[in-house]
């Protein structure tokens, strides 16, 4: 099967909706979407958001399935692409190229991240050795960039935050790799954390200290009957909304704050997907609770949740 957007997938959700798009009215699109389930021997799509459904022009977002043996064939077309393992084993290679693996990883929580980045007008093969979940995170392009395997020594390490805000990010796409809009990280939260914290946003284009960048939230728990709160709000007041987020719901974050924390007991990961004005992750702090940055209690002991691959 070949994978492009333009068509309109399954809207899988309607929980919260967003009507404002550049200072535009526009039709109100959904902000949560939950995944569909699909059998471990099935391949297809367990959830797709294109920017026509997000209600901006910048990142496309997709979970694809391959049951063993499967194989897919993605074009790129006017957009660049980062396909990032989230389960299995596959090999993959661009425009008739040399074959690369991308695995093994049993789950999100087994271990670093193996991912490949594409040009936009590429072709990439892949076929699935085993069952194998991928993400497939896009967005527009006219940039000289040259296709790049990623293997997990390639990719970050971080410990953020202190006590209960500690959490753990792991680079795949930090803003110093030559893509040309997209941006892409991993982020563990232990049972009970906070991540996103201090509350922060990114919605004006005020550099340094601030970019104006789309994001996408994907969720997956270790225990999948796991749950977790998502907080979105503005500065003015104007929005206040807290979603419960379960494994494999996906969050749309346009503007305003965004703070996550995770029930007791489960611990939690998200794929952050972004794309926008600049090539940099720089955000403005919540002012009401941007102190807390500068006094952070010693970090949890439970993070690393994955340990980093020596290099």
């Amino acid at each position: 099967m070949t994978a492009q957007y333009g068509s309109i997938a399954e809207e899988l959700s309607t929980a919260g909706t967003i009507a404002i798009f550049f200072g535009a009215m526009v039709p109100e699109v959904p902000l949560l979407h939950r995944s569909r389930r699909l059998a471990p021997d099935e391949s297809g799509v367990a959830l797709e958001v294109t920017p026509e459904q997000a209600g901006w022009p910048l990142i496309a977002f997709a979970v694809r399935q391959l049951a063993a043996g499967a194989r897919l064939t993605v074009e790129t077309a006017d957009r660049e692409a980062c396909l990032v393992l989230l389960s299995g084993h596959c090999r993959v290679r661009w425009n008739g190229g040399e074959s690369h693996d991308l695995g093994p990883r049993d789950n999100v929580f087994s271990g670093y991240p193996h991912a490949v980045y594409l040009p936009a007008h590429t072709r990439v093969d892949v076929a699935a050795v085993t069952r194998t979940e991928l993400a497939d995170c896009r967005a527009p392009s006219s940039a000289s960039t040259v296709p790049r395997l990623i293997p997990p020594a390639a990719c970050g390490f971080e410990i953020r935050g202190g006590g209960n805000a500690t959490r753990q990010i792991v680079d795949i796409l930090p803003p110093s790799f030559p893509a040309d809009r997209l941006m892409i990280c991993e982020v563990f939260t232990p049972s009970g954390n906070w991540s996103s914290y201090p509350p922060h946003k990114h919605d004006v284009d005020n550099p340094p200290s601030e970019a104006d960048l789309d994001e996408i939230y994907y969720f997956r728990m270790r225990d999948s009957s796991g749950y977790a709160f998502q907080r979105l709000y503005s500065s003015d007041g104007s929005r206040d909304q807290t979603f419960t987020v379960t494994d494999g719901d996906l969050l749309l974050i346009h503007e305003g704050y965004h703070p996550f924390v995770t029930a007791y007991g489960y611990d939690a990961y998200y794929l952050n997907v972004l794309a926008g004005s600049r090539r940099s992750m720089a955000a403005s702090d919540d002012p009401r609770y941007a102190r807390l940055r500068a006094a952070w209690p010693p970090p949890d002991p439970r993070v690393p949740i994955i340990e980093r691959p020596t290099r």
